[in-house]
C-alpha cells in the first residue's frame, strides 16, 4: 500500500478505522520532486504539511550575509512545513528545498481543517505534531546557547542517525551552528579520539 508510512506514522498517536483511513488518504496529494527542487521558498504562504515518503528535505533560511542556517531535515517517515506561515498563512521565510530525488504526500491546510470535522480525532494527531516540533525548536534553541558544538553534533547524530553519512558535511555543519571548515577539523579530532 502506497500510504503505509504516513498510516503507520499516525497510528502512533491515533487509532483510525479503514473507513478513517480511506477518507484522510483521499485528501492527500503525492507528489515526485527532483533534487535541488524547492517545495517552498522564502516569501511563500505555506500550504501544505508536507509528508516525505522517499528521499530527503531541508528547511533553511538565508541570513542577510547570504548564509544558510539548516534548521530541520525530512527524511522518510517525517512531517515538514513552515508552521508560522502555515499556521497564520502569511509569508513566511522558510526554504523547503530536494536534497535527492524525493517523494512526499501532501496534505493542504484546506483538507486539513476538513479532516477536523470528519474526523475530530486528528485535532490531536496535528496538535502532538505541533507539540513535538515547538519542543524539537526550543531544545535545539537551548542546545546552541549551552552545548559545545561536539555535543550539538552528537545530538544530531541521534535525531538524524540515518543522515549521517548521506549529508553534505557542509549541511551539518550549518545545522550545528559551525563553519565547514570547523566541522572538518572537529570530525578529525573525534575519530582521533575513539
Amino acid at each position: 500500500m502506497p500510504f503505509s508510512l504516513i498510516l503507520n506514522n499516525i497510528a502512533k498517536h491515533i487509532h483510525l478505522t479503514n473507513d478513517e483511513q480511506d477518507i484522510f488518504t483521499a485528501y492527500l496529494q503525492s507528489k515526485t520532486i527532483k533534487r535541488k527542487q524547492f517545495m517552498l521558498t522564502d516569501g511563500d504562504i505555506c500550504k501544505y504539511s508536507i509528508f516525505v515518503t522517499s528521499g530527503c528535505l531541508r528547511g533553511y533560511t538565508v541570513d542577510k550575509s547570504g548564509i544558510e542556517h539548516v534548521l530541520s531535515f525530512a527524511p522518510p517517515g517525517w512531517w515538514i512545513a513552515d508552521m508560522y506561515s502555515l499556521i497564520s498563512q502569511k509569508p513566511g521565510i522558510l526554504n523547503i528545498e530536494t536534497l535527492e530525488d524525493t517523494e512526499v504526500l501532501l496534505l493542504s491546510k484546506v483538507n486539513q481543517e476538513k479532516l477536523y470535522l470528519q474526523i475530530p480525532k486528528f485535532e490531536h494527531f496535528f496538535r502532538v505534531l505541533v507539540e513535538n516540533s515547538l519542543v524539537a525548536s526550543q531544545q535545539r534553541l537551548i542546545d546552541s546557547l549551552s552545548l559545545t558544538a561536539e555535543e550539538r553534533y552528537n545530538n544530531f547524530c541521534k535525531r538524524y542517525p540515518t543522515l549521517i553519512d548521506h549529508l553534505p558535511q557542509k549541511q551539518i555543519a550549518s545545522y550545528i551552528g559551525v563553519t565547514p571548515e570547523f566541522f572538518s577539523r572537529m570530525r578529525s579530532v573525534m575519530v582521533r579520539k575513539r
